[in-house]
């Protein structure tokens, strides 16, 4: 059973391409507080890879595995 988390900004950048979902991300995660939970929603493939790589080397942590629904990934990242 997985724990519900709580997320304090959703960013859906679905129609956009690469880079921007990496740019956007990092932009929106400078903008919040240290410890609040951001879900990002693309469809964009290349995303799939570039957006946790990232936000990883920037500091930042995934709080759980990306989820795959559809054509659609949501990535959990604790700024």
């Amino acid at each position: 059973m997985s724990v519900e988390l709580t997320v304090d900004y959703t960013l859906d950048i679905r129609g956009e391409s690469c880079p921007y979902p990496v740019i956007y991300t990092l932009e929106t995660l400078r903008e919040m507080s240290k410890g609040q939970l951001l879900l990002v929603i693309v469809d964009c493939p290349a995303a799939f890879r570039n957006v946790p790589e990232e936000v990883v080397k920037h500091g930042y942590s995934l709080e759980r595995e990306p989820v795959q629904e559809g054509r659609e990934m949501r990535f959990y990242i604790r700024a």
